[in-house]
């Protein structure tokens, strides 16, 4: 059964190119069937390896040392699933979309070969796989971002480039000191940090633990490594915005996950200067790109705004290094992936039936897109937190664990800026429902509602966000089985 490891990392690369360069798939009916057909495929075969218990492969070595290895263990069974998910979702809202855009063929190419790299960092066993994927997903997500190649989608391409690499020179230097001070390079819960070899190197180790942090976090929009997300989204289709923000920002906390839990270990760095500059940033984050999602008027910048905010509540939960913030942690990077996907698929809904881009220019939406909108609202209050959605227990958990640790002024500094930061979203996102269904008696409409083939990812994604807040238990119980082990 090990041997199944592979698998769901080989076949988009096989898809990806069969769809860039394959004339036959040029036509879009067959371009179709092989989009939703590989998508299910690798989605069977990511749950049939999630039945499975602790697979292992080492694929080959690269020196004695270093190994390319491949694993599936709870954690990656999780990121691995949710991946497929929410690739299959976007897949079957793509071709509508993709007509808008053109050259569909390419964008298919670099949207497989994305797939199979995220899933490459689900399943890496080890820090050098997981690098070398996580790499090779940032190279090879760029070009979704160039799509329109017009001036500004190079310049914001080249712009999420540069910040790759920024983060990954970053995360080197955390890597050589893992390779020195470590008594292994897998991914082991609870640290690998061998005291022989570490004793008197403590300070260049939590330096190293730092700068891994901020290189990883670059994915994830954690200040000051932000910046590529509000340029990236408004260019980029919606689609491949609604992948940057669900999850390939995930897999930059998942790294940071695998870092910092995995190969330091918790314990190491708990009460140190790390936490606390770690801490200080996520909440940064938190307040800063709720701000700015308040204060921006083009509605894709705006979600773009609203990620750096909310996957910081996933950082400040990994940072709080305690079981019940943990557990709130992965609650909101679920939730967050699927209302983020969500509500870029409704941005891209608004953008081919009405061409339209501002926020101010929604007024009415409500009437001409009723269930798209409707989306929209039940994905406003999971994103602020109102019970019963998901977003409401994520943020509880965060809240009462932070309250109950001893973090000193972070304690209640961190709930009162989720709870600042839960009040800016309000005022960003339910704007747009009350104008959208509220619009005044000289509104006149224009355009009409999406097909089934958009509606239906739609829907999905928002019932999931609510059932997440009343059938919380087995989530829950599957991060609390995970935490147990690291801590």
């Amino acid at each position: 059964m090990d041997l199944l490891l592979p698998l769901p990392i080989v076949l988009p690369i096989i898809s990806g190119l069969v769809m860039g360069f394959c004339p036959a798939l040029k036509e879009k009916k067959i371009q179709r069937i092989f989009l939703i057909s590989s998508l299910s495929l690798t989605m069977a075969l990511v749950l049939i390896i999630a039945f499975q218990w602790n697979l292992r492969l080492n694929l080959f070595s690269i020196t004695l040392e270093l190994n390319i290895l491949l694993q599936s263990d709870r954690l990656a069974r999780f990121f691995t699933v949710l991946t497929a998910a929410m690739f299959l979702l976007v897949g079957i809202y793509s071709p509508r979309y993709m007509e808008h855009e053109g050259n569909e063929s390419r964008f298919y190419m670099f949207f497989f070969l994305a797939q199979a790299m995220l899933l490459g960092v689900g399943y890496a066993g080890n820090l050098i796989t997981l690098y070398i994927f996580f790499e090779m997903m940032s190279l090879l997500s760029a070009p979704l971002v160039l799509h329109s190649m017009s001036k500004t989608a190079i310049a914001a391409a080249f712009k999420f480039v540069y910040y790759s690499i920024l983060g990954a020179t970053l995360v080197l230097v955390g890597f050589f000191c893992i390779y020195a001070y470590g008594g292994s390079l897998e991914f082991t819960p609870g640290g690998v940090l061998d005291d022989m070899f570490l004793e008197g190197h403590e300070g260049l180790m939590l330096t190293g633990t730092m700068l891994a942090i901020l290189g990883f976090s670059a994915k994830a929009g954690m200040f000051p490594l932000h910046a590529w997300l509000p340029t990236a989204h408004p260019v980029a289709p919606a689609p491949a915005s609604a992948l940057l923000s669900g999850i390939i920002t995930k897999a930059g906390v998942l790294a940071v996950i695998r870092f910092v839990f995995y190969l330091v270990g918790a314990d190491f760095v708990r009460g140190t200067w790390v936490q606390t500059v770690w801490l200080s940033l996520a909440l940064v984050s938190v307040l800063l790109g709720a701000v700015l999602a308040f204060k921006e008027p083009v509605l894709k910048r705006r979600l773009a705004y609203s990620t750096i905010s909310q996957v910081s509540y996933v950082m400040f939960g990994l940072a709080t290094l305690s079981m019940g913030s943990f557990v709130g942690a992965m609650l909101h990077l679920t939730l967050h992936s699927l209302v983020k996907d969500a509500l870029f698929l409704t941005a891209g809904i608004i953008i081919i039936q009405t061409g339209k881009t501002d926020v101010a220019d929604l007024r009415g939406i409500g009437k001409t897109l009723p269930l798209s909108i409707f989306c929209f609202t039940i994905l406003a209050l999971c994103a602020v937190g109102i019970p019963p959605t998901g977003g409401f227990i994520s943020k509880w958990y965060l809240a009462t664990s932070s309250l109950a640790a001893n973090l000193t002024v972070f304690s209640w500094l961190g709930p009162a800026l989720l709870l600042l930061s839960a009040l800016l979203a309000a005022g960003y996102l339910f704007p747009i429902s009350i104008n959208g269904f509220f619009p005044g008696r000289d509104f006149q409409g224009e355009g009409r509602e999406a097909g089934p083939s958009m509606l239906i990812p739609l829907v999905v994604l928002s019932a999931a966000a609510v059932l997440l807040g009343t059938i919380p238990g087995p989530l829950i119980s599957f991060f609390s089985s995970i935490v147990m082990g690291l801590m």
